[in-house]
């Protein structure tokens, strides 16, 4: 898993940064049961409450469901309703702040995208 989180950011975001990015890849489909926490805890190195956090804002989010002493379970449609969301964070969250960055350094979009080349 790779995080898309500031590391400034608190660890559970950074977390829920990293499953959000899985589903996103396709790597947690409809249906298919997330690790549990304990699994996922000693997985990343994290606190089981850390990893928690990160799983109830996918709950709350409506993106996942919990069974009841089964797991937790992305929902149909999860992959498709986080992309916009974690859409819209990016073009009225990070957007804003790298394109005033650019603009700050001066870089042309030709030098931006011959890097992305390289």
């Amino acid at each position: 898993m790779t995080a898309i989180e500031h590391s400034d950011s608190p660890v559970y975001m950074r977390l829920r940064a990293t499953i959000a990015a899985a589903i996103l890849r396709g790597e947690y489909r409809a249906g298919d049961q997330l690790p549990s926490v304990r699994a996922l805890a000693a997985e990343v190195g994290a606190n089981p409450l850390t990893v928690a956090k990160a799983y109830q804002t996918f709950q709350d989010d409506g993106y996942v469901e919990v069974r009841r002493g089964v797991g937790m379970f992305v929902l149909p449609g999860a992959a498709e309703a986080l992309r916009v969301a974690e859409r819209d964070r990016f073009l009225n969250g990070y957007w804003p702040k790298v394109r005033d960055h650019i603009a700050l350094l001066g870089l042309t979009p030709d030098e931006l995208f011959e890097r992305e080349r390289a």
